[in-house]
């Protein structure tokens, strides 16, 4: 299944149309997708004696994205994880890390696929993320069963200001990264059952129309299962919780010389079966 936040309601996204969840059961089901994510199984039930008879409300039109929202609107927590793909750790000339570097980032700066993203300083660089996104959630999850915990994934754009995130020492990770609408997810969550393997995707970030990043989750240093069990040591997940899993190597501050985005650019995110993100720059709009 797809699960989109759509006008600020759980929509199922099908080659046909979307369909509000809450409508079309009668309420039977929340119109939060947070809410949706531990009732998978029950969703998907459902969905499959009703998807023949449901109403959808238009047509899907995938060029058309500007009314998706981030596809968890209030997450109670979004961690990320820094160098988390050995290629990049190579291009910033630092080893990959003994253990998973974990920052943070605010509620505030979330956005959608179409969402315009502010050049707040002459360093606002670019990162493509797989996003892993929580279901069950728990505590003390072992490895081999950390995915268990996961609901979904959707692709994230971990957009950075260089210049704020190396302004201390050390570096501040999560305020560099939390301007508004630097914390890009979308267009949608598709559940963990259609991606029986998320170390095996590709992930792509053109901006304006050069290819920058060009990669697959195979290089991750620390795998997507690694990384759920790693944090559910210390915190306990809860359903729609938010995990950025790294950016691969071709980021702009690691070109030669260093390319970071201007006012005009568009930022088109990929990765292989989740969709893509359309996203542009433009002057900070607020003050």
């Amino acid at each position: 299944m797809r699960i989109a936040n759509r006008h600020g309601r759980a929509q199922l996204v099908t080659e046909k149309g979307f369909v509000d969840v809450a409508r079309a059961s009668d309420g039977r089901f929340s119109s939060d997708v947070s809410t949706l994510l531990s009732r998978l199984d029950d969703l998907g039930e459902w969905w499959a004696s009703a998807s023949d008879t449901v109403e959808r409300e238009e047509v899907l039109d995938p060029t058309r994205d500007g009314d998706l929202g981030p596809v968890v609107a209030s997450p109670s927590q979004i961690f990320a994880v820094g160098l988390n793909y050995h290629e990049h750790a190579r291009e910033m000339g630092l080893p990959a890390p003994s253990t998973p570097m974990i920052f943070t980032k605010f509620a505030s700066s979330l956005a959608g696929s179409g969402s315009p993203i502010p050049r707040v300083s002459e360093s606002v660089d670019w990162e493509s993320e797989l996003v892993v996104v929580i279901g069950r959630g728990g505590r003390d999850l072992p490895l081999e069963g950390a995915l268990g915990a996961v609901a979904g994934y959707c692709v994230g754009q971990d957009v950075s200001d260089r210049e704020l995130q190396m302004a201390a020492s050390p570096p501040q990770f999560s305020l560099g990264k939390s301007w508004p609408n630097f914390t890009v997810t979308g267009p949608w969550i598709t559940t963990r059952d259609e991606i029986p393997d998320p170390q095996a995707l590709s992930i792509r970030c053109d901006v304006s129309d050069v290819t920058f990043q060009n990669s697959s989750t195979s290089d991750m240093v620390f795998s997507v299962a690694e990384v759920v069990s790693y944090l559910s040591r210390v915190v306990e997940l809860r359903p729609g919780d938010l995990i950025f899993t790294g950016s691969p190597e071709g980021v702009g501050q690691g070109q030669k010389p260093p390319r970071f985005l201007e006012v005009g650019d568009t930022v088109v995110t990929r990765i292989e079966g989740l969709g893509v993100l359309h996203n542009h720059v433009v002057e900070p709009f607020w003050g």
